[in-house]
């Protein structure tokens, strides 16, 4: 028995009748023979590996009165049949019934009495020439209470191959359940948690303490701290600036807007989902970034800001100011004790929305995440996971309804969330069918309509965006337009 992280247990206090934190894996795989059946092969691999795949065999066990986080216990009622199961496109079978068809089946909650995941096959996609004899896809869906980004990319690799012809487990399908804890010892472990709660608290404090003291005499801190003194203006500036010459030509740091500005997608959101996705050349993304001292995060932003102005002004509804985006950072080392648990943190990064030259809003991307990390630093944002655990779940459920409130009421503290995740760089396979694709699916909520999340594989950049369909309704032209913005790049780098 293992309890939740605080921040594994926020994620469950975020959800409500039209907020659903499961996070998703959609793999296009190409089918090795035309008498190949998916569903057969993979009920099989999981039913081989589930000794490897923790999160899988895990259901929740909530603490009385919600008095203490809840706890997973390897479910003694494990039904392998309730989690897999079977869906088809009609045809023609393309790629935009496929993106339809993956909107719907994540637009609904978990069942929180089995264990937090489902898994379709999805058969009938059209051939291509890369695959004669047809695909199919994977969709996985997992609670983000249970992995996060970095350990769904890992939990990915256990689920399948990395050669075709993988002999099966000597050890298939061996694993132990759990009885459930009893009330009173629930009760327990919850007053023996509440007591330790202040010392854990003041720890995190002295640490935190540390962080910042420390962050505050980097160089990068205090110069991004001497750029925003000389960038005020007004009464308060003059102050803060008294006794220091200001230079008219020091470029101010991008500093994300607080509140964010409003956009059509910064609102409460439907119960509804649209999903849409591309892929480009990982070599041209790497490419791209090459001659102007980028890294593919800062091509990244670049591309999605690019895509997300042009989108904004084909509406008649780009702000005047930047726009900003939430950028998860993972807190992995690879020694964490338990890896099926949330190593995330974040920070907010100004995006060069109002920046027209594609060069110069790539420039803009690489300075903006170069403050975002700066500021990062200098806070106590790698102890966010530490200082979620302190709340009750009662207490963290009633901070996730007053933050759903504020948003519904448009003041967001950024307008949208771009993520890339690293991924593998080696094929993988199932059961012989080579997996071509590997896109993301994350989750929106409200005031943050739109979610916008790359994983690199195998020599690809797989790109998933997910929306409110009421808010984001013509997604796939979005998404058209972020390709379009990463061969650009390239373009004008190979020129």
């Amino acid at each position: 028995m293992q309890q939740l992280s605080g921040l594994d247990a926020v994620f469950l206090a975020a959800e409500d009748d039209h907020q659903f934190m499961h996070v998703s894996q959609l793999v296009v795989f190409d089918k090795p023979d035309p008498d190949y059946e998916p569903f057969t092969a993979w009920r099989r691999q999981l039913a081989d590996r589930l000794h490897l795949l923790e999160p899988l065999r895990r259901r929740l066990v909530e603490v009385p009165l919600g008095l203490d986080h809840p706890y997973w216990i390897s479910d003694p009622d494990f039904d392998l049949d309730f989690h897999v199961r079977h869906s088809a496109v009609p045809p023609p079978g393309d790629d935009a019934q496929l993106d339809e068809l993956v909107g719907r089946l994540i637009a609904g909650p978990m069942d929180r009495e089995h264990p937090l995941w489902v898994s379709h096959v999805i058969e009938g996609l059209a051939a291509t020439e890369e695959a004669p004899h047809g695909r199919f896809a994977l969709l996985t869906m997992v609670h983000h209470a249970a992995i996060d980004g970095a350990s769904g990319a890992e939990l990915l690799t256990l689920m399948l191959d990395d050669v075709p012809d993988a002999e099966r487990p000597s050890d298939a399908g061996r694993w132990s359940p759990e009885d459930p804890p009893s009330y009173p010892g629930l009760l327990g472990r919850a007053a023996w948690h509440g007591v330790q709660r202040p010392g854990r608290a003041l720890l995190l404090a002295a640490q935190a303490g540390q962080q910042v003291a420390a962050a505050t005499r980097h160089p990068a801190v205090i110069d991004l701290a001497d750029r925003v003194r000389r960038s005020l203006r007004g009464q308060i500036g003059a102050v803060l600036n008294v006794g220091r010459a200001r230079d008219a030509d020091a470029e101010s740091p991008r500093l994300p807007s607080t509140p964010a500005p409003a956009t059509p997608f910064n609102a409460p959101i439907s119960r509804y989902r649209r999903f849409a996705r591309r892929s480009v050349s990982l070599d041209e993304v790497k490419a791209a970034g090459k001659d102007h001292d980028a890294t593919v995060n800062d091509v990244v932003v670049a591309a999605c800001s690019g895509a997300l102005r042009t989108y904004l002004l084909e509406r008649d509804a780009l702000p005047d100011a930047p726009l900003s985006a939430m950028i998860p950072v993972s807190l992995r080392t690879g020694e964490e004790p338990d890896m099926w648990t949330n190593r995330v943190s974040a920070t907010v990064a100004s995006l060069p929305t109002d920046v027209a030259d594609r060069t110069e809003r790539l420039a803009a991307a690489h300075q903006a995440l170069q403050t975002a990390k700066a500021v990062f630093r200098a806070t106590p944002g790698a102890l966010a996971p530490e200082g979620a655990g302190l709340g009750v779940p009662a207490l963290t459920t009633l901070i996730s309804r007053v933050t759903t409130r504020t948003a519904a009421r448009g003041l967001v503290p950024f307008n949208v969330i771009i993520s890339n995740v690293p991924g593998p760089q080696e094929p993988l396979y199932m059961s012989g069918a080579r997996a071509r694709h590997y896109y993301p699916v994350s989750a929106v909520a409200d005031g943050q309509g739109l979610n916008i999340t790359v994983q690199s594989y195998d020599g690809s950049v797989d790109i998933g965006l997910v929306s409110c369909a009421r808010l984001v309704p013509d997604l796939s032209r979005l998404v058209d337009l972020i390709a379009e913005e990463f061969h650009a790049l390239y373009g004008a780098d190979a020129s």
